[in-house]
């Protein structure tokens, strides 16, 4: 098969549940082009996930997907909200280009995709450490878990962003 056909199973998933997918989407975002947009997102998906085989459930398989596509598309906004609402308290004199602010949400929301990914309780004692600049056994009080515990978390966070920094694949 040429690499740029879709898979038939893709297709055939595509003209029997998109319309029935972006009214779905369109009943959480109330935004007609975000459903569009979030329903493209969503097939785009499950082309990159090569389905071998017809799903059993199809629109069950496409409501997971698009939902944790509509998390994603959440979160985001909260970060571009609080981004924006901090660069409005910055005196003007440290204002930033249009590029500079793109650049850095483009930042957060990469560091916010990495920290979720750990565990609550990883991603919690990493950014007390990190972010309130607190020691290991002033976390293990607040957490109420041993100085070893917390160790073992920052360390594991901390290996989790070194291989999302220098391990992963371009």
């Amino acid at each position: 098969m040429p690499a740029d056909n879709h898979p038939p199973c893709v297709e055939s998933l595509y003209r029997a549940h998109n319309s029935w997918l972006r009214r779905w989407l369109y009943s959480r975002l109330s935004n007609a082009a975000d459903a569009a947009d979030l329903a493209q997102d969503t097939f785009v998906r499950v082309l990159q996930r090569r389905l071998a085989a017809p799903l059993d459930q199809p629109r069950a398989y496409l409501q997971t997907v698009a939902r944790g596509l509509v998390i994603d598309l959440w979160r985001h906004r909260d970060i571009e909200r609080a981004w924006l609402e901090t660069l409005a308290q910055l005196p003007e004199e440290y204002a930033l280009s249009p590029e500079t602010s793109a650049l850095a949400m483009e930042c957060l929301v990469a560091i916010d995709r990495l920290l979720d990914q750990l565990r609550p309780e990883v991603r919690q004692a990493f950014l007390l450490a990190q972010l309130e600049g607190l020691k290991c056994p002033a976390i293990a009080q607040r957490m109420s878990v041993s100085v070893a515990t917390v160790e073992r978390y920052i360390a594991k966070a901390l290996r989790h962003c070194y291989a999302a920094t220098f391990e992963s694949t371009p």
